[in-house]
């Protein structure tokens, strides 16, 4: 089955030219893993505001009581937007009538092809990384995109690390995948 894919230099270009948007219009960077720490702080606040107040991190995101900070904002929107965008995007350049992968093929030769095991691996696999992004207090578009557009040296060493770490772990978990296809076939 041939599958089509966006260009990644349309991608990259339009990704470029969103960030010019969020910087001149809001003055931020792109990212999206603050939005789920805000709405656990601002559940938090709602229901312990004791608890909330005297907790540093909770206060930093929702703020307090009295000056409480906006849980639903611009980057709340973002991530809201993120699956429909991703709905039209495939709908108007020819991906919907593509059957759903619901077990990638290299998944189900490592792993078997159940789907609530897939969903399961995708659920750990992305508190683990939504954990860590917040230890590095943001996350992948925050640093590697928006912090690589900026020329930020953080963003660059992130991104170093990201793929130091990230190749080893894909080996680790699949395997050289190139010995089970012919070259070139995907």
């Amino acid at each position: 089955m041939k599958h089509t894919h966006w260009s990644p230099y349309l991608v990259g270009a339009l990704l470029g030219v969103l960030s010019w948007i969020t910087f001149s219009t809001m003055h931020k960077a792109l990212g999206v893993s603050t939005t789920p720490v805000r709405i656990v702080a601002g559940v938090e606040r709602a229901i312990a505001p004791d608890a909330a107040a005297n907790n540093a991190y909770v206060t930093k995101y929702a703020g307090t009581a009295d000056e409480p900070k906006p849980i639903i904002e611009w980057q709340f929107a973002l991530v809201a937007m993120l699956a429909p965008g991703a709905l039209i995007g495939a709908k108007f350049f020819g991906n919907e009538h593509r059957d759903p992968e619901y077990v990638p093929d290299l998944w189900t030769k490592r792993f078997g092809p159940s789907r609530p095991v897939r969903y399961a691996g995708a659920l750990v696999g992305g508190a683990i990384l939504i954990y860590g992004a917040r230890m590095a207090g943001g996350c992948t578009s925050g640093h590697a995109l928006s912090g690589g557009m900026q020329l930020a040296l953080s963003g660059w060493i992130f991104m170093a690390a990201f793929f130091a770490a990230g190749v080893p772990t894909a080996l680790f978990l699949y395997g050289n995948s190139n010995t089970d296809h012919p070259q070139g076939a995907h």
